[in-house]
């Protein structure tokens, strides 16, 4: 008996921990964003703002959005911003082929925790 339930006890942790990165790195990340002048307004298309830059905000790291800046006497500006699989990331898939098999991969597919957003942070030179 002691011994089927050890062996419970250790597959739930198998499958509790199987998505390194989503465990290691989390599901979301700050995006940066800059400008020069500084003081302008930010929104994105994933339906965040920030009233004036430079700002962060934290959003899904599989986000795909544009983030469009505005100020008085300024060209508006829209910049892309999509997600790559970051170098930490790939270490956390890699840990799944050595910990968490098919599930952890799964996992961390799912939850674009093996992701980062790019450009990061967003830069942008206003023209005025």
């Amino acid at each position: 008996m002691y011994r089927k339930l050890t062996l419970v006890l250790v597959g739930l942790l198998m499958v509790a921990v199987s998505g390194c990165a989503t465990v290691t790195r989390g599901t979301t990340d700050v995006l940066e964003i800059q400008t020069d002048p500084a003081g302008a307004q930010v929104e994105t298309t994933n339906g965040y703002s920030c009233a004036s830059t430079p700002c962060a905000l934290e959003m899904d790291r599989d986000s795909e959005l544009v983030v469009n800046i505005t100020k008085d006497g300024c060209k508006p500006v829209a910049i892309n911003v999509t997600h790559e699989t970051a170098d930490a990331g790939a270490a956390g898939v890699a840990g799944n082929i050595l910990a968490g098999g098919i599930i952890g991969l799964a996992v961390d597919a799912g939850s674009g925790a093996s992701q980062d957003l790019v450009p990061n942070p967003v830069v942008a030179k206003l023209e005025c």
